[in-house]
């Protein structure tokens, strides 16, 4: 996939993510304060998907594949633990502590 339809597909599915956040809003599922942390987590798990799809099909002198799925756990952490400090602040400590080091394995253990 070249990267420009990469850049227009995320874009679309960006817009998509802010129309869920804003609908689970009005649907009264979360509160305004929580649409900015939603947004996070989705646009995190599309990164990863980002990441999948870059194993697949990479391409040379662009973001690797393990780097971009850090990106996206990253998003994803930073979003939860707002998301969570809305309920408990040392959830979102866990959280952050938990993806820090499951990121540390995961870089010790991959393999060139």
């Amino acid at each position: 996939m070249a990267e420009g339809r990469r850049g227009v597909l995320s874009l679309g599915v960006f817009l998509i993510i802010i129309v869920i956040a804003v609908m689970l809003y009005v649907a009264q599922v979360i509160d305004w304060t929580l649409i900015i942390p939603v947004v996070l987590i989705f646009s995190g798990c599309w990164t990863v998907a980002l990441a999948a799809i870059r194993v697949s099909n990479p391409v040379k002198y662009e973001r690797g594949p393990f780097s971009t799925f850090a990106w996206g756990l990253l998003l994803i952490a930073a979003g939860g633990a707002w998301f969570l400090f809305a309920f408990n602040p040392l959830y979102s400590l866990a959280l952050i502590l938990f993806v820090f080091g499951a990121l540390a394995i995961a870089a010790a253990l991959r393999r060139k």
